[in-house]
């Protein structure tokens, strides 16, 4: 039986760049788990070795209903390892390939879930840097929960990325992501959120080429066909999102994943609203149909009808009252 810890190891659940995840059992308790294990012909190799820490560490800081959870990692016949939650009903990119696309309503549903394990894993100062649909994975209620933390960074320590090389998925990165930008923020996430909801909503990549190139050029210099274009009962507020998610500049989207969040619950609440829901500058959301139509004439026609009053009422006391 072949085990690591006090672990058995069943079968390949996944395999990636550096490391292959196995499903596997607890046999102190015969709870069902994932184990990833780095690849043996890389393991002798530090820097490999110490991203593979530094993985270890950014998951074990985060316990989040929405982010895969580390139970405990180590070494064992020189084959590092670390064991988290199982989680393998699939994952968003199966749902998208079954579905093409989905709707908006549900779009936005998972969105909240992401941005929800964003802003946390922001909080703690983690960058995720690889936000993609086979990142993200549904449990047996359908709950979403972002994995995949190998290129993330953890900016409250040193980057272990070489200065100048470029990390992530060329469809989902943002342009300072692919200048490799040595200041990187989690706007960088916020801009693979955008390309994100829009794969969802349309079936497609908002980019799409033969090759890296042609991908990094689109990101860089061009906008995206307008999700409307192939989804016209999309409503208008959330293609104005992912238009601001997707800005070049890191500075014109939206403050926070919160921010996003909050507009995606209140449009779903609001669907069968006839006001609008529009977005900020700065990230933050409005909406409520009593104020669609209040515009700046009225205020300033009710400002002028109470400087009228006061200056009635200090004719009326000064000059028609006796001394």
């Amino acid at each position: 039986m072949a085990k690591i810890g006090h672990y058995k190891i069943g079968d390949v659940l996944g395999v990636g760049t550096v490391g292959t995840v196995y499903r596997g059992e607890d046999l102190n308790d015969g709870s069902a788990v994932a184990i990833k294990i780095l690849l043996p012909q890389i393991s002798i190799d530090s820097n490999v070795a110490r991203r593979f820490h530094r993985e270890m560490s950014i998951l074990e800081k985060l316990e989040h209903p929405y982010v895969v959870r580390y139970l405990t990692g180590g070494e064992e016949a020189g084959r590092l390892y670390y064991v988290m939650e199982l989680v393998d009903s699939g994952s968003l990119k199966d749902e998208l390939t079954i579905h093409g696309r989905l709707p908006w309503q549900q779009v936005c549903r998972y969105g909240m879930q992401f941005c929800s394990a964003l802003q946390y894993a922001h909080n703690h100062g983690i960058i995720h840097r690889d936000l993609k649909p086979s990142n993200l994975f549904l449990d047996d209620s359908g709950k979403l929960k972002l994995g995949d933390f190998g290129i993330a960074r953890d900016t409250h320590q040193a980057d272990l990325t070489d200065t100048g090389l470029t990390v992530g998925t060329y469809a989902y990165m943002s342009p300072e992501q692919i200048c490799a930008d040595s200041t990187i923020s989690d706007k960088a996430d916020l801009y693979a959120l955008g390309c994100l909801l829009y794969e969802m909503l349309t079936g497609h990549q908002p980019f799409e080429g033969t090759n890296f190139a042609k991908i990094f050029d689109q990101h860089l210099h061009h906008e995206p066909p307008r999700v409307r274009n192939f989804v016209p009962d999309c409503p208008g507020e959330l293609e104005e999102l992912i238009v601001q998610l997707m800005a070049k500049n890191p500075e014109e989207r939206p403050f926070n994943a919160r921010y996003v969040q909050g507009f995606l619950q209140q449009l779903v609440e609001n669907k069968g609203d006839s006001g609008s829901t529009a977005l900020t500058a700065g990230g933050n959301y409005a909406g409520l149909s009593r104020y669609a139509n209040f515009s700046w004439v009225k205020i300033i026609a009710l400002l002028a009808m109470l400087v009228a009053i006061i200056l009635i009422a200090w004719w009326y006391q000064n000059f028609t009252m006796s001394p």
